[in-house]
């Protein structure tokens, strides 16, 4: 396992982070077998746990804080906040009411007095910077967290909540969690550029696109992934956008058995390649995805890898634009945008 600096938080962590999105229902994961998971992971060198409250309503919180109850110094322990948790209006969102109230119930469910990450699972547009960072920084005061980040924000906003906290004298966003795949390549043309700029931490998230890059998604394969059947229509090859991204998967295919590499250890290494990412979650369902994930923990692809990768997928471009997380709201509002 590698291992870099978060940011400029000084916090070394692993370049391979166990993301918890799987544990529960979403999953159909059992207490067991994320402790397995858990257990095998940390076994392999990872030392940073991602999960957030809306992973199957709170579950996956409960089951990482039962799965490192006894070793909770060693693990870099993160969560996120601010996206719905059940029908109350006022029960979601990047207010202070809200996350005050909600990383209590966070660190209830994970059985802890502090977390060391607590992330903005999204930007919130009706919630000012300000209101957000000032809340914040009265929890890292408090010693709840230790530090703060975004996650899945456009990079103006990230520019806007940077100058927000020099402007009001707040702690700042010190890391970012984006979507960032061989085949999602946008937040190398803004996200990235910016983070860097301010000295931000990187926590990709989705290096597999959603499993389209695991080796299950194969030309005359069926398609049978988890996620294919809670997502059917990113997998529906009458799209244009899948045909695409199924293209360049087989062509990923050969550059990867070229190299010697697994498709998995060519996604996870193209990841971790870019200076600007300090690791890539991975957020497998069983024991047998996590050994296959963490069989790239020493991957290094070498420059000829690189180019090749670039010759399919252009730097900067997104095989499936419709798909991004961060886009602008008044682009999906029409009322947004008209007078």
């Amino acid at each position: 396992m590698q291992y870099r600096t978060l940011g400029r938080t000084g916090v070394q962590v692993s370049t391979l982070a166990l993301g918890a999105m799987n544990f529960g229902a979403i999953g159909r994961t059992t207490q067991d077998e994320a402790t397995a998971i858990v257990d095998a992971a940390l076994a392999g060198g990872v030392n940073l746990i991602d999960t957030a409250d809306m992973y199957s309503a709170g579950e996956s919180e409960t089951m990482v804080g039962k799965a490192i109850a006894g070793r909770r110094e060693d693990i870099v322990l993160a969560t996120k906040a601010s996206m719905p948790m059940g029908e109350e209006r006022n029960h979601q969102g990047a207010s202070r009411r809200w996350l005050v109230t909600e990383l209590d119930n966070s660190l209830r469910r994970l059985g802890v007095d502090h977390v060391d990450l607590y992330q903005i699972h999204r930007w919130d547009p009706r919630t000012s910077d300000e209101e957000t960072l000032s809340a914040l920084t009265d929890l890292q005061r408090a010693g709840k967290i230790r530090y703060f980040g975004s996650s899945t924000f456009p990079a103006y906003r990230i520019v806007q909540a940077q100058w927000a906290a020099r402007e009001h004298r707040l702690s700042r966003y010190v890391t970012e969690q984006p979507s960032y795949s061989i085949l999602q390549r946008g937040i190398e043309a803004h996200v990235l550029p910016v983070t860097e700029e301010y000295g931000m931490g990187v926590l990709a998230w989705s290096p597999l696109a959603s499993g389209w890059l695991s080796g299950a998604v194969r030309e005359g394969r069926e398609i049978s992934t988890n996620r294919s059947a809670v997502l059917p229509q990113r997998f529906d090859l009458t799209r244009q956008a899948n045909r695409d991204r199924l293209e360049a998967v087989e062509r990923l295919a050969k550059v990867a058995g070229q190299a010697g590499l697994s498709l998995i250890q060519l996604a996870l290494g193209f990841v971790v390649a870019h200076p600007g990412v300090t690791s890539a979650i991975i957020g497998p369902r069983t024991l047998e995805h996590l050994e296959s994930q963490l069989a790239a923990a020493d991957t290094v692809l070498p420059s000829d890898v690189l180019d090749a990768i670039d010759e399919i997928v252009a730097p900067g471009t997104d095989l499936a634009p419709e798909e991004k997380h961060d886009t602008p709201p008044a682009l999906l509002d029409a009322s947004l945008r008209r007078r």
